[in-house]
């Protein structure tokens, strides 16, 4: 590590350092686990954010119209969030969703 990474680490919590190995690149803290997650499980680093969907990409995907995924969502019946008059949707939760109505 040179002296400039050195600096900008210094003050920093332990648990919020990041370790770098020979080639550069980050890895996880030591000893520290997502939740849910044991030790012999693949843990993706840095984490990833997946992209959310609004109501009118949502409903493109599943050929429905955007009023009647938002009526879905808010009676409960499809995976979905509120943030103030929006709603979002994650692709991933919708995929699992329509997979299990499909195996149903």
């Amino acid at each position: 590590m040179n002296e400039k990474q050195t600096q900008s680490l210094e003050g920093q919590h332990p648990e919020h350092q990041e370790n770098r190995n020979e080639s550069g690149q980050s890895s996880p803290p030591e000893g520290r686990l997502r939740p849910g997650t044991d030790v012999g499980s693949l843990i993706q680093w840095p984490p990833t954010f997946e992209r959310v969907l609004d109501s009118e990409e949502a409903a493109a995907l599943l050929h429905i119209h955007p009023k009647t995924l938002q009526r879905l969502a808010r009676n409960g019946e499809i995976p979905g969030f509120r943030i103030g008059k929006l709603w979002g949707f994650r692709a991933s939760a919708l995929n699992q969703w329509l997979e299990g109505r499909m195996a149903g």
